[in-house]
């Protein structure tokens, strides 16, 4: 596309690659979404920088799909070089100040939350460290914050886009439509070749399945010729890749529920779905959040029931009402 560039950014975990976005606007340029801030992330954005000639002085502002670590992480040092704004919903802006500043107590409410639910002393012991270690790599964090409303067209150069809510994978992830060109930048609403991790932790809002469910009927209103997603390689079929998505939480929902049985644990069912010995501590923490999220939402449909036990802890079993 004329006048955006996509910048490949590592991430030192299994997903290896997040795509930001250097679009230029106007006189100067707009990035969109960051990456995490360890030294391979640096060292691309400079490489990027050098290659399409940008004066970090020249980049107005940051945008962002939604505050996840790899996504949010670079925004403040990128800050720190250029002095532009950083802009995101105001959900995401709550959650990544609960997320990632200094004083985020994040990591003992999700270890508190797994525990609760079935997950082993030592693997709530080795997500903690997980959590804390990325909240480093989320530093420094933005100083300057502008909210962006779903609905209000953002200029960017010769290109008007309208954010769109896209809950589910976040509790308040945009998207950014530009109807002329059929475009869409989709953060990780939508990917090809992975489906968006939609989890449920103990700080998420609502029903984040149902939630993503219902964004994805949103996203297949659009006319949608390419997509550029957070992961992976651009869209070309874009509503086929949505009924994909559809389908597989409806495969999903079906092996949970058969894994729940006459009762189990959240780690239970996640054990039972999930390939363990295959996953790293880090793909571990997604898997048990996504187990949750449509653990929730067959709760919320009456298949299963989950049962509170002393002690705080949780199981679940079919319904029997």
């Amino acid at each position: 596309m004329e006048d955006i560039h996509q910048v490949q950014l590592p991430l030192p975990f299994p997903l290896r690659i997040v795509n930001a976005y250097l679009m230029r606007d106007d006189d100067g340029w707009t990035i969109i979404d960051a990456g995490l801030n360890y030294p391979p992330g640096r060292a691309a954005w400079r490489e990027a920088f050098n290659r399409y000639g940008v004066d970090p002085a020249s980049i107005r502002r940051i945008v962002l799909t939604h505050a996840h670590p790899d996504h949010y992480g670079m925004a403040g040092w990128l800050q720190s070089l250029s002095g532009a704004s950083v802009a995101l919903s105001a959900g995401e802006a709550a959650f990544a100040r609960a997320q990632w500043h200094s004083d985020s107590r994040a990591h003992e409410i999700t270890a508190t939350f797994f525990g609760a639910h079935g997950m082993p002393r030592d693997l709530m012991a080795t997500v903690t460290e997980d959590i804390v270690n990325l909240r480093l790599m989320t530093h420094p964090t933005p100083v300057v914050l502008t909210h962006l409303p779903a609905g209000e067209p953002l200029t960017i150069g010769r290109r008007v886009f309208v954010p769109v809510a896209t809950p589910g994978h976040s509790d308040d992830h945009l998207v950014f439509y530009c109807a002329e060109e059929r475009l869409l930048i989709c953060g990780d609403a939508v990917l090809i070749k992975i489906t968006p991790n939609v989890g449920l932790w103990g700080w998420t809002h609502g029903n984040p399945l149902a939630q993503f469910l219902a964004s994805l009927d949103r996203l297949a209103e659009l006319d949608v010729a390419l997509a550029l997603p957070g992961h992976g390689p651009p869209i070309t079929r874009f509503h086929e890749r949505l009924e994909e998505l559809r389908i597989h939480h409806a495969e999903r929902l079906a092996a949970m529920e058969r894994a729940v049985g006459a009762g189990a644990t959240a780690y239970d069912v996640c054990t039972a779905v999930f390939p363990l010995q295959e996953l790293t501590s880090h793909q571990m923490r997604f898997a048990m959040a996504e187990t949750l999220a449509h653990l929730e939402y067959l709760a919320t449909q009456g298949r299963i029931e989950q049962i509170e036990h002393d002690g705080g802890q949780y199981s679940w079993r079919r319904c029997t009402c």
